[in-house]
């Protein structure tokens, strides 16, 4: 839900310049669950937020990621990043456009984990030469990974605010009441929500599994499977634990502590990919 609210073109900037510690310009309309499509026989991306700075010709792919009981490795966050810049070129850059109307670009992982073990407060990585570390291959592409876990004292203190209520959903400052403010915005709005369920692919994967038609016949074998998917699914699209019970509250009508329990139960069981 946190990056439901980011399509917000100010909030989406002023979260980026508090993680950047820098100023940018005006973002066009955020698109929230972006798809680049590849061929129609290719792998396609879905991005969190992708949000272009017209002024500088810059584009943002900003992404959060929780474990949800993955290890580090099966995420594959390098590589990911990779491909994602490798899509993000080939949709910018289009048939018959020239190389110098490539973006800058910054593919940015919002991470609830220490994604390196170095307990680094980000990052940050740019194309550099091995033979002269100085020389930089300015090819205009950035890669920078936040770590919102990091126990560093000299971490500054905007960004520290932000990292906590990433962490603990409690806000402190005038950004962090401001995101909290569209976050509660965002889960009253019944239209948001169903765009939100559809972009997660819930309803489409849940049916294609035979999860769906069980829980409207009433059974309650499919009704648990229905439950389990729905989970399942979640947790592949990388939903915190709060937003995972709350949306089962919503879509099967369950109370809190059941969705606790059914969310613990089915959670500990989630194969890692």
């Amino acid at each position: 839900m946190f990056t439901a609210v980011m399509r917000d073109p100010n909030l989406c900037r002023r979260v980026i310049e508090r993680l950047l510690q820098t100023q940018i310009g005006e973002l066009t309309t955020p698109a929230y669950e972006k798809v680049i499509k590849q061929t129609k026989d290719g792998k396609s991306i879905r991005l969190d937020i992708y949000a272009k700075e017209e002024s500088k010709n810059t584009v943002y792919d900003m992404e959060m990621q929780n474990l949800n009981r993955k290890s580090i490795n099966s995420l594959n966050l390098p590589k990911r990043s990779r491909y994602y810049q490798s899509m993000i070129d080939r949709n910018i850059l289009g048939e018959g456009k020239e190389y110098s109307e490539l973006s800058e670009s910054n593919v940015i992982f919002i991470c609830t984990f220490d994604p390196f073990g170095y307990d680094l407060t980000q990052y940050s990585f740019e194309e550099k030469c091995d033979e002269l570390p100085d020389l930089k291959l300015c090819d205009g592409t950035k890669k920078i990974f936040f770590n919102t876990r990091t126990s560093k004292k000299d971490i500054p203190k905007s960004l520290k605010k932000l990292y906590n209520y990433i962490n603990s959903g409690e806000p402190s400052d005038e950004l962090t009441n401001d995101l909290e403010k569209a976050v509660e915005r965002a889960r009253n709005n019944e239209e948001l929500e169903a765009e939100y369920m559809n972009n997660s692919l819930f309803y489409t994967d849940a049916k294609n599994e035979g999860r769906m038609e069980g829980r409207e016949e009433g059974r309650m074998e499919g009704r648990e499977e229905g439950i389990k998917g729905a989970i399942d699914i979640m947790l592949e699209m990388n939903c915190s634990e709060n937003d995972i019970i709350s949306r089962l509250v919503k879509t099967f009508g369950l109370s809190e502590e059941e969705a606790k329990i059914l969310y613990d139960e089915y959670a500990g069981s989630h194969v890692l990919a």
